[in-house]
């Protein structure tokens, strides 16, 4: 949990604006490790590669016909995956450029994909409110489990190693434990968009479409804290953690970035925070091993890098 000395300030300090997409940004995604790579994707169709810090583009990956909604990275950084309007999961190396897979089936567009820990499962939540799991090492292109227990579209997808989080626009949040093959479900009332757990896996943010991100314990299905002020009544916003679990920060519809204590979710200075984004900021992500960067990604055709003015 939070560190004893409180939050660090928010990176909230321009470094670089990647604008090579035409369109919407829906997701832009790190790459893993100490590396500086980010992968966008957008309405254009495109998903492309950028050197966060110099802010240049460094391959543009041509294959969907539809739409880019997910992006999800290996942890060795060869390959990813990516989804959306074409209702395949798009399976990438990173190397060539090239797609080594797509593996269809679902019945709608895709609105979340992930890896788990060693990527050689990959999941997919979509708007026909199933989530399907695919085994990259079979040759069969047909999914290995289909959990299907939602009542409307999944929008967010988490692997752990030996258990699968969802959530979906019927308003809860499904966690399948795969040993037991136990499902729990918490209602949480409206519909979820993100669900982002802490690293010991104890609690979970989820963000819905009332403006509120709550912090759930994840073996009772209790609210520990509500963090509002933003607006989110409408699209897709993530919310996730800063470095160290000390604070929550997600970007809001009215193109600005809100931060709070973890702890007390007391809203971080400024308040307002200004407003960086020209129209809905749809994506924001913690760099996973550097205090003082993060990025944000908007419907204005942007992402951005953020970096503490240090």
């Amino acid at each position: 949990m939070a560190p004893s000395r409180g939050p660090l300030p928010l990176a909230r300090t321009l470094h670089v604006t990647l604008d090579g997409h035409k369109g919407p940004v829906n997701v832009a995604r790190y790459a893993k490790g100490s590396a500086k790579y980010i992968l966008t994707g957008g309405q254009d169709r495109t998903v492309r590669l950028w050197n966060a810090s110099l802010g240049t583009e460094i391959k543009a990956f041509n294959a969907h016909g539809y739409e880019v909604l997910s992006i999800a990275v290996a942890h060795d950084n060869a390959k990813f995956v990516s989804s959306g309007g074409d209702r395949s999961v798009f399976v990438w190396d990173v190397t060539s450029g090239t797609t080594t897979r797509r593996l269809p089936g679902h019945m709608g567009k895709i609105n979340a994909v992930e890896f788990n820990e060693d990527a050689s499962i990959v999941a997919s939540g979509s708007f026909d409110s199933t989530v399907r799991l695919w085994d990259l090492r079979a040759q069969s292109r047909s999914p290995i489990q289909i959990l299907e227990e939602a009542r409307d579209a999944i929008q967010t997808i988490h692997i752990e190693s030996t258990s699968i989080t969802t959530g979906s626009v019927d308003g809860h949040v499904r966690t399948y434990d795969l040993r037991k093959g136990e499902l729990r479900s918490d209602y949480i009332g409206h519909p979820v968009t993100a669900v982002v757990p802490t690293q010991d896996s104890q609690t979970f943010l989820v963000t819905t479409l009332d403006s509120h991100i709550r912090l759930i314990d994840a073996t009772n299905g209790k609210m520990l804290n509500d963090f509002i002020g933003h607006t989110n009544s409408s699209y897709r916003c993530r919310a996730c953690f800063g470095l160290g679990e000390a604070t929550v920060v997600c970007g809001d519809e009215d193109g600005m970035v809100w931060a709070w204590d973890l702890l007390d979710a007391k809203l971080l200075q400024p308040n307002p925070p200004p407003k960086v984004h020209s129209k809905v900021i749809t994506w924001t992500e913690h760099h996973p091993s550097d205090a003082g960067e993060m990025i944000t990604s908007s419907a204005d055709g942007t992402c951005k890098v953020w970096r503490l003015n240090t």
